[in-house]
């Protein structure tokens, strides 16, 4: 275990439940803690978050803290794994300082696809590679070439920059001196995890997200990984993410943990979400989730398929990953010397066919492009073109990209509710709410979601890998006939404009 000064000379408070048994399948109590409070830790990109969970899924407590995404060349995205341990470590003694109840047991969420490169004493060897991280972009062609889209496929996705398999790759042929030294090769709240004492170890809802694992058998794929460059003894072993991965230490507490999950899994956990069921989720980028019973495989590979939690071969979901929603409208209307209030203000006059076309796509696009090579424009532009008009079709970019992931998900396959549940920073304004629920011709569902991936996390913590809460809907926004027509022209010149692009 990674031996730092203020992880040792623990003591036990308080005799906790032992552990019987194993795990079994999804969803079923055997081989976990009783019904009890516990801490769920949400390892996100710029943050972490840390609550008290009661038994039935209520917030006891809740704290964050958040921390730097670096770069320091163009298109890379590192953070200082210590920075994550030392904020982690802040924001869960403060759940637990601030809860009624003491936590029993830890789960753990995370960001995806990021890599920790250590030590044998799981010291990191450089600053961990976030998803976010575009440097490896050449990689990531040359194994979608080499590998092919049958082989692709198996691994639930092509390839994409900020994916391990291709940040691996970028590694060994970039700084061949840190591999050569390397001893684990980790997910980042699996590093956290074992860097509080907990068990070395990965789980299905990460490992299907590294490119380097068979999304339909939960185990590690020889040909990926041989292909990145890494020996098989790097990669941790796979795990149910409900299974006892030991004790962290926070404080003065020795607390049982598990394995964990995926953020995204654990946020359809938390969710309560069942096959056929999902979710949009709108913020610096969006995520449009199907969840799904069977692993079926994306083909045209405009799509992920990831692992949800629980045991290998419990579930799966579908995800068309948009890249730039938030993460593209801030600089825009930075740009423009505008804000997020004057370009809703606009959007109240509602889209009008003399609006000029935007296309949204400043950092290339996954769902449905898989092309990092894209980039943003405006079409369209006359004489009588205001600045109302502008700042309206900046949010109709974003609504429009959205709606191509609804799409995307649907055609491959993946099976959602006729009224998706819309969560996220996008669901709090009404005019945009409307105009996203018209681009994708859904009606769309206030739910109140902001904590799910730690209420997952916790979830799993006491060994549940599912949820019997449901979600409430507070309001559902219907989409417009005439607007969805307009709306859909109009995606056909912006899927034009692209195409002419490429």
């Amino acid at each position: 275990m990674i031996p730092f000064c203020y992880l040792t000379n623990t003591v036990h408070q308080k005799p906790y439940p032992r552990w019987r048994g194993k795990p079994s399948g999804r969803g079923e109590n055997s081989g976990r803690i009783p019904a009890m409070a516990t801490l769920g830790i949400d390892l996100g990109t710029g943050s972490v978050k840390a609550a008290v969970v009661s038994a039935n899924s209520l917030i006891l407590s809740r704290s964050s803290k958040t921390y730097a995404v670096n770069s320091p060349f163009v298109g890379w995205a590192e953070s200082d794994p210590l920075e994550w341990l030392r904020a982690a470590e802040e924001v869960a003694l403060q759940a637990i300082q601030l809860s009624p109840q003491s936590p029993q047991a830890v789960g753990f969420s995370g960001q995806m696809h990021g890599v920790v490169v250590t030590d044998a004493s799981l010291n990191p060897l450089r600053p961990a590679i976030l998803w976010a991280d575009t440097r490896s972009a050449a990689e990531a062609q040359r194994m979608n070439e080499e590998l092919g889209s049958t082989e692709m496929a198996k691994l639930g996705s092509a390839a994409v920059a900020g994916f391990a398999a291709t940040t691996l790759a970028w590694l060994n042929r970039h700084e061949p001196e840190v591999m050569a030294r390397a001893h684990h090769i980790l997910q980042p709240k699996d590093w956290l995890r074992a860097a509080l004492g907990g068990k070395i170890g990965s789980e299905p809802s990460d490992a299907s997200g590294t490119l380097l694992c068979d999304v339909a058998t939960g185990q590690w794929a020889n040909l990926p990984v041989e292909w990145s460059g890494i020996e098989p003894s790097l990669l941790a072993e796979i795990h149910p993410s409900q299974e006892e991965a030991g004790h962290v230490t926070l404080g003065g507490l020795r607390i049982p943990c598990v394995y964990g999950g995926a953020d995204t899994a654990c946020a359809i956990l938390g969710l309560g979400l069942e096959p056929g069921e999902g979710f949009v989720a709108v913020g610096s980028g969006a995520q449009v989730v199907a969840v799904m019973k069977e692993p079926t495989l994306d083909r045209s590979l405009s799509t992920h398929t990831f692992a949800t939690n629980g045991n290998k071969g419990a579930g799966w979901y579908r995800i068309g990953a948009v890249q730039n929603a938030g993460l593209a409208l801030k600089p825009t209307l930075e740009l423009l010397g505008s804000s997020f209030d004057e370009a809703h203000e606009a959007l109240s006059e509602g889209v009008s066919s003399d609006d000029p076309i935007f296309i949204p796509y400043l950092s290339g696009e996954r769902t449905p492009f898989m092309d990092p090579s894209l980039r943003g424009s405006w079409h369209e532009i006359s004489l009588g073109t205001t600045r109302k008009m502008i700042l309206r079709s900046a949010l109709e970019g974003v609504a429009h990209a959205v709606a191509l992931a609804v799409q995307a998900v649907s055609d491959s396959g993946g099976e959602m509710p006729e009224t998706l549940p819309l969560i996220g920073g996008g669901s709090t304004n009404a005019l945009f709410k409307q105009l996203l629920a018209d681009c994708a011709n859904r009606p769309l569902a206030n739910v109140e979601a902001a904590d799910a991936a730690v209420i997952g996390a916790a979830l799993l913590g006491s060994g549940q890998t599912s949820n019997p809460s449901r979600l409430s809907h507070s309001s559902v926004t219907f989409p417009r006939d005439k607007e969805v027509s307009l709306l859909s022209s109009r995606r056909d010149k912006m899927l034009h404009l692209i195409a002419k692009s490429r």
